[in-house]
């Protein structure tokens, strides 16, 4: 009994002592916001660093995920497994379909062609061939495709859909004819007719990715066939696309043995443009790097304020040590004011970024409103003292020379989270490094001078 009675006195004791710090703390932050500005500039900036990070980072990620996606979703899929038999498609297709974690299994040809419009206008492209139902099958390559001009059309044989851009150089709409040369044979063969087609535009399709919009063309796989000899491929998908070297076993082994399969080659996405995404992730990074130099910055601030605050506070100091607050309670004061300011400043920027992230396009659309108001102020002040033509409208990222409709954000709870503890870590260790100028002060100097 004695020893419960003893141990809740010692846990009393040290919750006492743990609100005492607390309490001091606070009290010296609101005392020092008075007569210094320094624990709101190191607010201001803490908080300004998160935010500016956090909006940065998630710009950044809207426009690389949308790359990174229409290259997986459209163009590479998550695992290739081919040249399979033409005969053998639909087994293999059902055969990986039962497998867990797949998500779409859709058979597709690719050759290079050369396309020529009504103006003479002529333009090499890649051509794909899938199934009229392709995105029956694969539902998320239905989302990718936004169709400014009619629809996914590949049920004639002769039908074919390109890219807006592409469309545009050719001078074509939905509705007229475009001439199909397979490049290969145009080298192979002396007839300048040999390998030709001729395919009826069904619809115009956006991906968002330049690359596809300039180059990419659809047809019917049983078209496909007569321009290419080799034998289809099976693009697959994954529930979790970073899941794939678990499902390229799967695969591999469901299908070990089949026939139609002797030549055909196995990969994942991670094969596909390897130095594209390597090239993303560096740019990230450095990114990270170069704006996380703000906390840098604003902890070196903290420190220097921490620093000369122990020296304006010698006398407080000695008076806590001479009645009883040991030197690491005394040092936890300082620490504690720093966490006080570190997570002040974190929190609010974590807010103000998330709020402005997740509506980032109507963030900018208020911006160039403001840029734009006090640009037509200047241009009827201009008028009317007939200084000449006025100054055009502002817009940070205009379609006549960005190939965007608007600014995509993307947030990812694990980064935002990693800015957070950056923000509120940096005022932690800058206030705990300058803390330990407390150890150096002697109470009985203090005391004898006071």
């Amino acid at each position: 009994m004695g020893k419960r009675q003893k141990n809740q006195r010692g846990t009393g004791a040290a919750a006492m002592s743990y609100r005492w710090i607390w309490f001091i703390a606070v009290r010296s932050v609101f005392r020092r916001q008075k007569k210094s500005p320094s624990p709101v500039l190191s607010v201001l900036g803490i908080a300004t660093g998160v935010f500016a990070l956090i909006v940065i980072i998630a710009v950044m990620n809207g426009f690389q995920l949308g790359f990174i996606e229409s290259i997986l979703e459209i163009s590479s899929y998550h695992l290739r497994i081919g040249p399979v038999a033409a005969d053998k498609t639909d087994e293999a297709g059902a055969a990986i379909l039962n497998l867990p974690g797949i998500e779409a299994v859709v058979p597709f040809r690719e050759f290079q062609g050369l396309i020529r419009g009504r103006r003479g206008g002529q333009q090499a492209a890649l051509v794909r061939g899938l199934p009229a139902d392709a995105l029956m099958r694969d539902t998320v390559m239905a989302a990718r495709l936004d169709f400014e001009e009619g629809f996914f059309d590949l049920n004639d044989k002769y039908s074919v859909l390109l890219g807006t851009e592409l469309a545009r150089r050719l001078g074509v709409r939905t509705g007229n004819e475009i001439s199909l040369y397979s490049i290969p044979t145009l080298f192979e063969d002396s007839d300048e007719y040999a390998g030709l087609r001729t395919f009826t535009v069904t619809g115009l399709f956006r991906t968002g990715f330049y690359e596809y919009d300039t180059s990419w063309v659809f047809v019917n796989i049983e078209s496909a066939a007569a321009f290419s000899d080799t034998g289809p491929v099976l693009g697959v998908k994954v529930q979790n696309r970073f899941h794939d070297q678990k499902a390229l076993e799967l695969v591999r082994k469901s299908l070990e043995g089949q026939a139609g399969l002797e030549k055909a080659e196995f990969s994942g996405w991670r094969n596909y443009n390897r130095s594209f995404f390597g090239a993303l992730r560096t740019e990230k990074l450095f990114m990270f790097i170069l704006v996380g130099l703000i906390f840098i910055v604003v902890g070196l601030n903290i420190y220097q304020a921490q620093r000369r605050s122990v020296l304006e506070h010698r006398e407080e100091i000695g008076l806590l040590r001479a009645v009883g607050g040991g030197e690491r309670a005394v040092r936890m004061i300082f620490v504690c004011d720093g966490a006080i300011i570190g997570f002040t400043g974190a929190s609010s920027g974590l807010i103000a970024g998330l709020l402005v992230a997740s509506h980032i396009p109507l963030f900018f659309t208020m911006m160039e409103n403001i840029v734009n108001f006090f640009i037509h102020i200047v241009n009827f002040i201009a008028g009317f003292f007939n200084a000449g033509g006025g100054v055009g409208g502002f817009s940070f990222f205009s379609p006549a020379v960005f190939y965007i409709k608007e600014i995509p954000s993307r947030i990812i709870p694990q980064e935002a989270v990693l800015i957070f503890m950056f923000g509120f870590f940096s005022a932690l260790l800058a206030a705990w490094f300058a803390s330990r100028k407390t150890s150096r002060i002697l109470v009985a100097e203090v005391l004898r001078y006071e």
